[in-house]
């Protein structure tokens, strides 16, 4: 017999638990290492192509990564995987969701890169999950579109599909005019661009369908 309790962190899905504590430990050892001159940076940061430091591990690798002089980045882009994520594993299942996380990071590298290779955007190195998340995001909003979402600021409920679309045209907003420096804009879109074609592909060959759950 299972017990009742189960501690908090074993209620959360297990790739939606692992993700959390992979980024956190990540980010502890990113903190600490600094002070001792060793910048995790340097090898697992994403940079542009062309630049000496950049490894083809990197469009991987820094969809793990944080900013160490910041816990907000990390705290927000933990709470958004936290809300979202947990619940579409349990609904595309475990592999599947993993899979979307992955494609979703990769896709925000992609733009990100040609960004910099267009000179579109300032060339700094790339780091947090921030692409996947809102390739969560997106999925979130396309399977549950109607679900009532709280935003700060504002009293009333709006739509998940009314707050995707609203994030959307923010990022998209912010990457032109250049107004929020210092973040990677075209990265979050390059993650939902990514998302909403695995969630369309998954829609035509009926691996997700309207109707059964899903969207």
């Amino acid at each position: 017999m299972q017990s009742e309790n189960r501690s908090f962190i074993n209620i959360i899905p297990p790739v939606t638990r692992h993700l959390l504590i992979i980024n956190v430990i990540v980010w502890l050892a990113t903190v600490v290492l600094r002070r001792y001159d060793i910048y995790l940076e340097r090898w697992l940061a994403l940079f542009f192509w062309q630049d000496s430091y950049f490894n083809v591990a990197q469009p991987f690798t820094y969809m793990f990564m944080h900013d160490a002089h910041s816990f907000v980045h990390i705290f927000f882009n933990m709470f958004s995987l936290w809300m979202f994520g947990g619940l579409l594993e349990r609904v595309m299942g475990s592999k599947r969701y993993l899979i979307y996380y992955i494609v979703c990071g990769l896709g925000a590298a992609l733009v990100q890169e040609l960004m910099w290779q267009f000179s579109l955007q300032e060339i700094v190195p790339t780091v947090g999950a921030s692409g996947a998340v809102f390739g969560i995001l997106l999925a979130f909003g396309m399977i549950f579109p109607n679900m009532p979402m709280y935003i700060f600021f504002i009293p009333v409920p709006i739509k998940a599909k009314w707050v995707v679309i609203g994030y959307g045209l923010l990022e998209l907003y912010f990457g032109i005019s250049g107004n929020q420096p210092g973040v990677a804009h075209f990265a979050h879109l390059g993650g939902m661009l990514a998302g909403i074609i695995m969630m369309m592909y998954w829609r035509h060959n009926g691996t997700l369908k309207r109707g059964n759950g899903y969207y």
